[in-house]
């Protein structure tokens, strides 16, 4: 390590996202410090790095006191993402957003380093405009089940702010919309990893409500260098949506993985989740002004990608411990 090196901190740095970020940084020369407590994260996903000099990692709970770090940048991808993991413990999910939020904001102040909120498409809720643009105020209810996420990432923008306003913290924020890729947790309740989980077992890819609710999914690879070129520019602070505009029904994607998988499995209908937003599709007008962003990867050429790294590991994923793996693969 030299000493002009910079050293990046990633809360949540061994999740889908944050792995995929500290491959990055780590090839544009920065060093690394993956923070994660493994709740959601996966030892699988950074494997790869342990061992490499500019890669360290410390199990921990960005809720709890920090370790006296020097670091250039701080990265805020501390959270569980998915319906079914945020909801197991929602007062935690809250918790994250807001008090790891401040923690990390502290360290991002005391190291006058610059600061990278990763927040959500959430924080619009089920919209009433559509796509959605980043001044739209989102039409969210505090008191159900999705607010314990919702209402955390939505504070946790207010917290960023009033770091950068008050106490003169760089900051970046960046609004995620649907993201898929390698390393995605099979477990983890997404419509993506669900739908190949099932193709693979031969099992009925379940689809929630009617399946006329529409995602936009955008591919890790884009994704990644969106927030690359957020945090590279001078001024611009965000927020900014970073997500793919193509629009699929889940029916349609629902058909894709069939098709892609060459699988024989059924199609059934459950009923919906509370709160499910009906039409999820980001307005990247201002990425492509601010960052000269668009995605490149087509969801067709995506989901191969994807759907290869869950062939190579389907004997892992399916002696896995976890319960809702196994059901799958059961």
């Amino acid at each position: 390590m030299t000493d002009e090196q910079q050293c990046a901190l990633i809360a949540g740095g061994a999740g889908f996202l944050g792995s995929h970020l500290a491959d990055r940084l780590i090839e544009r020369g920065l060093s690394v410090v993956c923070l994660d407590d493994f709740s959601t994260g996966s030892r699988r996903n950074i494997a790869h790095l342990i061992g490499n000099p500019h890669f360290r990692l410390i199990e921990t709970d960005v809720c709890e006191e920090l370790p006296r770090l020097e670091v250039d940048q701080v990265w805020n991808l501390a959270c569980p993402a998915s319906p079914p993991k945020y909801q197991i413990d929602p007062i935690k999910t809250l918790m994250t957003s807001v008090l790891g939020t401040r923690n990390l904001m502290e360290l991002s102040r005391q190291n006058n380093a610059l600061f990278f909120q990763a927040s959500t498409s959430e924080v619009y809720g089920d919209p009433k405009v559509h796509p959605q643009p980043e001044d739209y105020v989102g039409a969210v209810k505090t008191t159900g089940p999705r607010a314990c996420y919702d209402e955390g990432k939505r504070a946790a923008e207010t917290l960023c702010i009033d770091y950068h306003r008050s106490r003169g913290v760089d900051i970046r924020i960046a609004r995620i919309f649907n993201t898929y890729g390698p390393r995605m947790d099979p477990s983890d309740g997404r419509v993506v990893s669900n739908f190949i989980t099932a193709a693979l077992a031969g099992k009925p890819l379940e689809i929630q409500g009617t399946g006329q609710q529409t995602r936009s999914f955008c591919y890790v690879d884009d994704l990644i260098e969106g927030f690359i070129r957020l945090m590279d520019g001078d001024e611009f602070i965000g927020p900014v949506n970073l997500g793919n505009p193509c629009e699929l029904t889940i029916n349609d994607l629902a058909s894709l993985v069939i098709k892609q998988f060459n699988s024989e499995s059924a199609i059934v209908y459950v009923e919906g989740l509370q709160d499910d937003p009906q039409q999820r599709r980001p307005d990247i007008r201002l990425a492509e002004q601010k960052l000269g962003w668009t995605p490149k990867v087509a969801f067709e050429q995506g989901l191969e990608l994807t759907a290869s790294y869950y062939r190579d590991h389907f004997q892992e994923f399916a002696t896995a411990h976890d319960h809702q793996v196994s059901k799958i693969f059961a």
